[in-house]
């Protein structure tokens, strides 16, 4: 099976099921010397990982890290770094009546036209449970640039129709992480709580969106033409599970302005620095990095996965009804969280490395 490798000179190869013994990943090119904090790792991870609360899937598992390879001492080696994360809460059981049956709007009817032959214990290789993985590496590339003064952050902007007001803005992860919808403003975060829960108890699901905001990131990141810095972007992000949307500063909503209203007006600081007055490029411009704050915002859809009666198909092409069982989230939101930082960390130190032959 191709594509399971993202990257370029920080690349990451997962491997992997939903149901099988353990899932995991190699990390090429991460540079020798780094001192590793694996307590920091195994923080990011604990945001990932299922049974977080009662807005997410019951599914318990302690997404321990064990590092394989790549480490000595505490310190990277220049090796790759090699790790697995062992499953230990199947209920395979759960998916025994979909080994002929297609389950709607998941992967499981594209991955047989693919393969003629799918694993469906929890969808298999197609399950989110492989982002695990991502965030594993992700960590790994934050403390590579944590150095560089580099910092991002991402939360729930948005449950079904209730949303924070106002523009995308930089919350910490303290602010983020009060609440278990990751929605950092009170008040809607307790009226998205209300929400997931009336879906979770009728047997339903809801999507939203995510918005990631960054600092410190430098200017001249990004590959002229085919590589622009958006576009790596793009790939990792629309690689997650449930993405259906991507938008970059104004997104959208740019596309209702005119040129004077949408050109970023640049000015300096005290110190010389350049700066933008307004932020409608999202922090990209030409397909590279401008310096000012990286602005996304992720559509994610609801989850596939209802306790209700559905019409679908079988391999036969017979119609069934299929009524979701086994643990899943009500809504993907609180956890996709960590996904959306780890995708844009591996995007980011990737073109960190990539930039370092920019120049003699």
């Amino acid at each position: 099976m191709a594509g399971n490798s993202f990257g370029t000179l920080f690349k990451l190869t997962t491997f992997g099921e939903s149901h099988g013994t353990a899932i995991g990943g190699v990390i090429d090119g991460c540079p020798a010397g780094l001192q590793l904090d694996l307590e920091a790792v195994q923080i990011e991870m604990d945001r990932r990982r299922p049974g977080q609360s009662g807005l997410t899937t019951q599914r318990k598992e302690s997404d321990e890290v064990e590092w394989l390879s790549g480490l000595f001492q505490g310190r990277t080696t220049g090796a790759p770094l090699g790790f697995i994360i062992r499953n230990a809460d199947q209920r395979s059981e759960d998916y025994d009546h979909l080994a002929e049956a297609f389950r709607p709007s998941h992967a499981d009817f594209t991955y047989d036209a693919k393969y003629g032959f799918r694993d469906y214990r929890g969808g298999g290789r197609s399950s989110a449970r492989e982002t695990a993985c991502r965030v594993v590496a992700g960590a790994v590339a934050r403390q590579i640039l944590s150095g560089q003064g580099l910092d991002l952050n991402a939360y729930v902007e948005r449950v079904q129709d209730i949303a924070i007001p106002g523009a995308p803005s930089w919350y910490t992860r303290e602010q983020i992480d009060a609440h278990p919808t990751r929605c950092p403003h009170k008040p809607t975060a307790e009226a998205m709580a209300q929400r997931i829960e009336s879906v979770k108890q009728a047997g339903n699901t809801v999507g939203g969106a995510v918005v990631l905001v960054s600092t410190g990131i430098p200017a001249g990141l990004g590959e002229p033409v085919f590589d622009k810095f958006q576009a790596s972007l793009a790939h990792g992000l629309w690689s997650l599970p449930a993405v259906k949307s991507m938008e970059i500063g104004s997104g959208l909503a740019g596309t209702l302005m005119t040129g004077a209203d949408h050109n970023d007006i640049w000015t300096t600081d005290e110190i010389g620095n350049a700066r933008t007055q307004t932020n409608h490029s999202g922090g990209i411009q030409g397909g590279i990095t401008s310096g000012q704050p990286l602005v996304i915002r992720l559509g994610f859809k609801p989850v596939s996965t209802i306790q209700q009666p559905q019409e679908s198909i079988n391999r036969k092409g017979e119609r069934v009804v299929i009524e979701g069982k086994g643990r899943h989230d009500p809504c993907v939101l609180p956890r996709a969280v960590p996904l959306v930082e780890a995708m844009t960390l591996l995007v980011l130190v990737d073109h960190w490395l990539i930039n370092r032959a920019a120049q003699l």
